[in-house]
Order: structure tokens, then C-alpha cells, then sequence
């Protein structure tokens, strides 16, 4: 592969795998924020709503329903471009999982603090953003970082709709040079240090949310400073056997 295939076929292809993969998570958090907290809804009708919108969309296969929205949807009047329908479903499908992380924080919080907002005379809504979402947040954080991992492994659905992301082209130039090794080779390696990247986003993002609500995480003590612990706690037992002695 030369660097003028790299240069025309795999950048371009890069910066479409980071749109898709942006505008999916996008679309992906509104859903999750909005599926879940319905689903914790007091109505059971709304409950019951959210609900069959979480089993359908975690029940199907996000390919298929990409090959739907692309293939199918036409036939009843709407018609997607191809990079939209992909981030569609990517994000309609990744939104059901999202919306279960986002339920189940919500219902960890101490149902102490929602007996408070009910004291303070808070709103339901004035509930879950002063008090109930500020506290879940950042227990949300590092699921939907295994989420946004998946959902740009994902991403490479959507060369099957004839999006040119990495993966497509890195078909298009393994059919001009023959060479297969390398061009994938080259590929999970990018894919690995995309992935990366963003858990290292995603971390800084959870200890940003944790110190914000007074939870700062905890430091691991270095070499030095575990050594000079040890020596203390030695100096101490042995003061105290030489004063049992004494």
C-alpha cells in the first residue's frame, strides 16, 4: 500500500468513521437520557411505552435494521442517505442499551435524597436535575464507555450501505493492491488507538463528575510513599516491643 492510497482512500475513511461515530453517540445519549428516565416514570403508561421501545430496539439486530431504514423505509415515503440512516440505527439501537445504564443509576440514588426533594416541594423535573441525575452521572460514565467502545466497532456496519468509512475503504485499496494482511492489520491498529482515545476521554470525563459532587478518587500511594509507611509501621512495633520489655 503506498502513501498515496493511505493519503486519498484511509483518511477520508477515518473522518467518517469519527462522524459517524459522534453523531451516533449523539443521538445515542438523547435517547438513553430520555428512554430511561421514562422509564422510572410514576405513570405506568409511560413506563410501559418506554419500555416496549427498550425491548424492541435491544431485541433486533442492528444491521438489519440498518438494511430496513436504507432498503425498506423508502417504500413508505421517507428516504435516508446512506450515513444517515447508519448513524439512525447505530444510535436508535445503542440508545436502548444507553437507556438501561441511565434506569438503573437513577434507581441506585438514596431514595433518602428523593424524600428530600419531595420535602423541598421539588417538581419531578426539578428532582432529576438538582438532585438524582447530578448523584448518577457518574456512575453512568463507565458503561457508556464500554457503550462508545462498541458503538465504534460498530460503525463498520455502515459500509455495508456503501458509507465509505475505514472499513470500506480499506476494501476499495485491498482490491487495488492485493494486499490483505497489512490493510487490516492497519486497521484494527487504528481502530485500537481510536478506542483508546476515548477511554481516555471517558476517564477524565468520570473523574471531572466525581470530583464535581465531592468524590474524588482515591490515590494509589507510590513506591516511596509506601516504603516510608512500612518503615513507620516497623519503627512503631518496635518501640512498642521495647516498651513491653522495658
Amino acid at each position: 500500500m503506498t502513501s498515496g492510497m493511505f493519503t486519498t482512500w484511509f483518511l477520508p475513511g477515518i473522518w467518517i468513521t469519527i462522524q459517524v461515530t459522534l453523531y451516533s453517540a449523539a443521538l445515542a445519549a438523547a435517547v438513553a437520557f430520555i428512554i430511561g428516565t421514562l422509564r422510572t416514570s410514576q405513570l405506568w403508561i409511560v413506563r410501559f411505552v418506554a419500555g416496549t421501545y427498550f425491548e424492541i430496539f435491544r431485541g433486533t439486530s442492528a444491521l438489519v435494521l440498518m438494511f430496513w431504514m436504507f432498503f425498506a423505509l423508502p417504500l413508505f415515503g421517507w428516504q435516508l442517505v446512506p450515513m444517515w440512516a447508519g448513524v439512525s440505527a447505530l444510535g436508535l439501537t445503542y440508545g436502548a442499551y444507553g437507556s438501561e445504564v441511565v434506569r438503573g443509576a437513577l434507581a441506585a440514588v438514596s431514595p433518602a435524597q428523593r424524600e428530600a426533594g419531595i420535602a423541598l416541594s421539588f417538581t419531578r423535573m426539578q428532582r432529576l436535575r438538582r438532585i438524582e441525575l447530578p448523584q448518577a452521572w457518574p456512575e453512568m460514565i463507565p458503561p457508556f464507555n464500554n457503550l462508545l467502545i462498541e458503538l465504534l466497532k460498530g460503525t463498520a456496519l455502515v459500509s455495508t450501505i456503501t458509507v465509505a468509512d475505514m472499513l470500506f475503504a480499506g476494501n476499495l485499496v485491498r482490491l487495488g493492491s492485493n494486499e490483505s494482511a497489512p490493510i487490516y492489520t492497519l486497521l484494527l491498529v487504528i481502530y485500537f488507538a481510536m478506542a483508546w482515545v476515548l477511554t481516555r476521554g471517558m476517564r477524565a470525563l468520570e473523574r471531572h463528575a466525581k470530583r464535581g459532587i465531592g468524590q474524588l478518587p482515591e490515590k494509589k500511594p507510590g513506591l516511596i510513599s509506601r516504603k516510608l509507611s512500612a518503615r513507620g509501621e516497623t519503627d512503631q512495633a518496635g518501640s512498642q516491643v521495647a516498651g513491653g520489655m522495658g
